[in-house]
């Protein structure tokens, strides 16, 4: 072994040696024109380079596509912006000809035919180990350019060892990946449990027994006797006006929609004088939910509880809900449950790309209201119910955590030279 000048990296095989990317690729960009026809949409994601319908209007949308850029197959493709997020796709090796957006970077082999898996999979190791995030200069830097991209050093086999590594690291990945997705399946049908769990309790009550009646709703049927139909505006303010805070108070949380999780919150905190104008204001036990795609479909909802203050804002893409009538642990599973939540995403509409769940729509659901006493028992019942599944979800994903690590670890050992094949 030999040091690679890398500090990352440290050793490699005596052998290999080390490159430049822009020794073996040359950043090109062709903006596609009058030839737009010709050519399929392409997106970057975290799963790499797939196709997208032009007609997709989830994300940002372009109003037409002749000034996007052409990208070949076996390209490779960056996105070198906003470095600081540690959580978006970085890198993507075309498998595909198509358009891609301008802002992305774009760098073609220099030869034909030239064989690039293993950079590839040296590149998402950089990534994986969030080494393009660090280049920046600990973040001083929110972007890279292409002249940064092709001084990037590579260590570098011969192309027959670049083969059998590339090789073994997609078997292995291959085993690895299909124990993540019986993980993920299983996950999935305990979330499906967990939502029919809600729906059976807030909908027909914890009593089987007990005689029912017709609620004049077809898409409701039978509930409860003793239940009394109603609908969400005469139980809760929706949106209740609150565009400030107490003169004395300096610091309120903020939740921007990424900390506002299905079931709780992660607390964070602002300077009140910081706060953007235009944000959604709430209290202590105030229910938030997401109205925006994907996160409704996600399920991102809870109870604002442990606010700094007693006080917080986010995104003005939050519905906020305050208990009148009603137990406020009652409302957010109704609030969950399947009925609401499908006729919901069946009315979204909304411009930019972006679906929204109606305000209208919310405040004129209708549902069956029982006792507040009953309405506690099926809270306490869920809390018990819901936590117990969501104990066997986080295991679930503990071990899909784990394997994707195993995954990342693997491939950095492979492309580094570090574990021999």
């Amino acid at each position: 072994m030999k040091y690679s000048g890398i500090e990352w990296i440290g050793e490699i095989p005596e052998n290999w040696s080390i490159v430049r990317f822009k020794d073996l690729y040359r950043n090109k960009k062709e903006i596609v024109g009058d030839k737009v026809a010709e050519y399929e949409r392409l997106a970057l994601t975290l799963n790499g380079v797939i196709l997208r319908n032009k007609e997709d209007s989830e994300g940002l949308q372009p109003e037409k596509f002749d000034g996007y850029q052409i990208l070949h197959k076996d390209d490779f493709i960056f996105k070198m912006i906003d470095l600081q997020n540690i959580s978006t796709s970085r890198v993507g090796l075309s498998p595909f000809d198509g358009l891609v957006s301008p802002a992305y970077i774009r760098f073609c082999p220099k030869n034909e035919n030239q064989y690039s898996k293993f950079v590839y999979y040296f590149l998402m190791s950089m990534y994986y180990n969030c080494v393009f995030n660090s280049l920046g200069g600990n973040g001083v830097r929110s972007a890279l350019n292409a002249v940064d991209m092709g001084q990037l050093l590579i260590p570098y086999p011969n192309v027959e060892e670049q083969q059998v590594i590339v090789n073994k690291i997609e078997i292995k990945c291959a085993e690895i990946d299909k124990l993540i997705a019986n993980q993920q399946e299983q996950i999935g049908k305990l979330k499906e449990y967990k939502q029919s769990v809600i729906t059976e309790a807030v909908t027909k009550g914890l009593d089987p027994t007990v005689p029912m009646k017709d609620s004049g709703i077809e898409w409701i049927g039978q509930i409860p006797q003793g239940w009394v139909m109603t609908r969400i505006k005469n139980i809760c303010t929706l949106n209740p006006t609150q565009n400030k805070c107490d003169s004395s108070i300096d610091i309120v949380s903020y939740l921007p929609m990424e900390c506002v999780k299905n079931g709780y919150i992660i607390n964070r905190e602002i300077d009140v004088k910081s706060v953007p104008t235009g944000l959604t204001w709430f209290i202590e036990n105030d229910i938030i939910m997401a109205k925006v795609t994907p996160c409704f479909e996600n399920g991102n909802i809870a109870i604002a509880q442990g606010l700094t203050n007693k006080i917080g804002c986010g995104s003005s893409e939050l519905f906020v809900f305050r208990p009148k009538e009603v137990v406020g642990k009652f409302l957010l599973y109704l609030l969950q449950n399947r009925i609401f939540t499908e006729h919901a995403k069946s009315t979204m509409n909304g411009t930019g790309g972006l679906k929204r769940v109606s305000p209208s729509f919310v405040k004129n659901f209708p549902f069956a209201l029982p006792s507040t006493e009953t309405q506690q028992q099926i809270a306490d019942y869920l809390d018990d119910k819901c936590g117990k599944i969501d104990q066997l979800i986080a295991i679930k994903q503990q071990k899909i955590d784990k394997l994707q690590q195993h995954k990342k670890s693997l491939i950095y050992e492979y492309v580094t030279g570090k574990k021999e094949v």
